[in-house]
């Protein structure tokens, strides 16, 4: 049996209409979605684990340098690079071994939660929770994509200010089939 012409296009309107209807809700979140940068909230003052292939440490100055396969872990956060250089905090009122920054070159990867951040070079003063990442810097938030030549990330307050001619990518969802 063939239908007839006019119920067939009847019926995918009603398919048509009943999938718009499934995407208005997904489409609704989309138009109304703020770029946050809460996924980076982090407490700077849990511990800090660091793994890597090779260790050089400077007694002359107070550093560490970690080679090869560099992996840092606080929380949930985690940092990979080439290679990090960790400088301990000094004087009065600290204790042994306390790092006070964490500067990460060669091509860095920041990941917390859906969050990724890429760029060249990054610094993480631990006292003040503040990570500063430059060079060709790159953040993923789900499908939606921000790249500038700064980022300045508050792990205490999970916000971030991008500077540096900022490009945006926000998906809407309105380009669905």
């Amino acid at each position: 049996m063939i239908p007839e012409r006019g119920k067939s296009v009847n019926s995918l309107r009603v398919v048509f209409f009943a999938a718009s209807l499934a995407l208005v809700p997904a489409f609704a979140f989309a138009q109304g979605m703020q770029v946050a940068f809460g996924g980076l909230k982090q407490d700077p003052s849990l511990p800090v684990e660091m793994t890597a292939d090779k260790l050089s440490i400077d007694q002359g100055d107070g550093s560490a340098l970690f080679t090869g396969n560099v992996l840092i872990g606080q929380g949930e956060m985690r940092l990979t690079a080439p290679w990090v250089r960790v400088e301990y905090a000094t004087g009065e009122g600290t204790s042994t071994g306390q790092i006070s920054r964490l500067h990460a070159t060669g091509g860095v990867t920041l990941v917390n939660g859906a969050e990724a951040a890429e760029a060249k070079e990054a610094v993480y003063t631990i006292d003040t929770g503040s990570i500063v990442m430059t060079g060709d810097v790159l953040l993923t938030q789900g499908q939606n994509a921000l790249s500038s030549q700064k980022m300045v990330v508050d792990l205490k307050q999970g916000t971030a200010v991008m500077e540096g001619r900022v490009r945006t990518i926000l998906q809407t969802g309105s380009g669905q089939n």
